[in-house]
């Protein structure tokens, strides 16, 4: 079954949510990207080094787990549906306020409140989809809002080749802030997460009651919460060791033009949107584990083409059938977390997880800046070593680790369309 037919057994409202989370994420993704492609400007105005503004992209990292909690707790006190727009509106502002950055310390700040903003989207988002729809709809469903990911990039991919040498960095930023519309959305077209309201006499709760009572089922379930964090590790050195530099290798040690980068990428970037979607059905069939695991290998006979080629068509090429690996693994992540988590803490769980995953790899892309510099610009192996390592790591943590296919979240799932 495609996943077209697939999202066709749906309600429109279950749609909805369905295209407003996937949207949430795209969005959220192309705001964080657009940095990426503009490391190298930044740096030429605040007369400073890509190194030292790479760290703006650590900070947005390391800023991430903040607002999973934040905005995570809120969600599981207050709702899926009106967090999700504050936390939309929150990120879209400091992208604005990015492109107005006067120094290079205000954009550090700004880009650390952004992680804040982008750190909540993700479990709120995935949370409100996985608990609206069938369970036999969670992998294809989750392949598809994981490729948001990769479709932000894509469109951060495109404006960059067509609008860059216009507009310039600051423009980029400011265009950055178009999902607030998104808001608008939501609130026309998103039903409340069901099982959310099936618990909803939580909401009657204090804030500090919520939150002690969040940390007593945190400690019930330590032992998964810390391998779901050290996975969640894992897949983002997985995803920004082969991300977040690409674009500035192939500017610096390539010399290739704002076009060519945009078109490199935006190809790798429908690599990536293939794999989620593949991956995340067939992990309904195969399991979530071993998909996981099969992707991120799939990855390693990719890397030489990917990191070592000297034309673009093979460089292009590189990227595409690597973003397949990457993304395929990263398309089952929606479904697997919140397969993982406590019913209770559905909000908070799996966007905790994976945002304090995402702070132990914060440092990844400086990191990889360092060493590409301590060898003379040298990228190509900074950018495959550390994929290497990482596939590897990635598939021994999801063969080891545990798996809850299939479980009920609760009874009170609404049913699709002709069930």
């Amino acid at each position: 079954m495609s996943i077209l037919s697939d999202l066709r057994t749906l309600t429109p409202k279950q749609r909805n949510t369905v295209l407003a989370s996937y949207l949430g994420w795209t969005l959220d993704a192309f705001d964080f990207f657009i940095l990426v492609f503009v490391l190298k400007d930044v740096a030429a105005e605040f007369s400073t080094s890509v190194k030292t503004v790479s760290y703006a992209i650590a900070l947005t990292l390391m800023m991430r787990p903040v607002g999973a909690l934040v905005f995570g707790l809120a969600a599981d006190r207050f709702g899926r549906r009106p967090v999700l727009m504050a936390n939309v509106l929150f990120y879209s502002v400091m992208e604005l306020l990015s492109g107005f950055a006067p120094s290079m310390t205000a954009l550090l700040i700004l880009r650390a409140l952004f992680g804040i903003a982008m750190g909540g989207e993700w479990g709120i988002g995935a949370s409100l989809a996985m608990e609206s729809i069938p369970p036999r709809l969670r992998g294809p469903v989750s392949g598809l809002l994981q490729t948001g990911y990769p479709t932000g990039y894509l469109i951060a991919s495109v404006v960059f080749a067509l609008f860059f040498e216009q507009i310039g960095w600051r423009g980029m930023f400011i265009l950055g802030a178009a999902p607030a519309l998104l808001v608008l959305y939501i609130r026309r077209g998103v039903e409340e997460s069901p099982v959310f309201l099936a618990h909803a006499e939580k909401r009657a709760e204090g804030i500090i009651a919520h939150a002690k009572d969040m940390a007593r089922i945190g400690r019930k379930h330590i032992w998964l919460f810390l391998y779901s964090i050290l996975l969640m590790a894992a897949f983002n050195a997985f995803s920004h060791g082969t991300q977040d530099l690409y674009p500035t290798f192939l500017r610096e040690q390539h010399s290739f033009d704002a076009h060519s980068v945009g078109i490199i990428v935006v190809i790798g970037n429908i690599g990536a949107i293939i794999g989620g979607l593949t991956s995340g059905t067939l992990s309904e069939r195969f399991g979530r584990r071993r998909m996981i695991a099969t992707m991120a290998l799939l990855a390693l006979p990719v890397i030489p083409l990917w990191a070592y080629s000297s034309t673009p068509i093979f460089l292009a090429l590189g990227a595409f059938l690597i973003q397949i690996a990457v993304q395929g693994a990263w398309g089952i992540v929606p479904a697997h977390l919140n397969e993982l988590s406590p019913n209770e803490v559905r909000g908070t769980f799996p966007g905790f997880a994976y945002q304090l995953g995402n702070l132990i790899v914060s440092l990844a892309a400086p990191l990889q800046a360092a060493l590409a510099e301590g060898r003379g610009g040298d990228y190509s192996f900074a950018l495959a070593s550390v994929a290497a390592a990482v596939a590897v790591v990635l598939a021994l943590l999801a063969t080891l680790g545990v798996e809850k296919h299939g479980v009920a979240f609760t009874s009170t799932t609404p049913p699709p369309a002709g069930d």
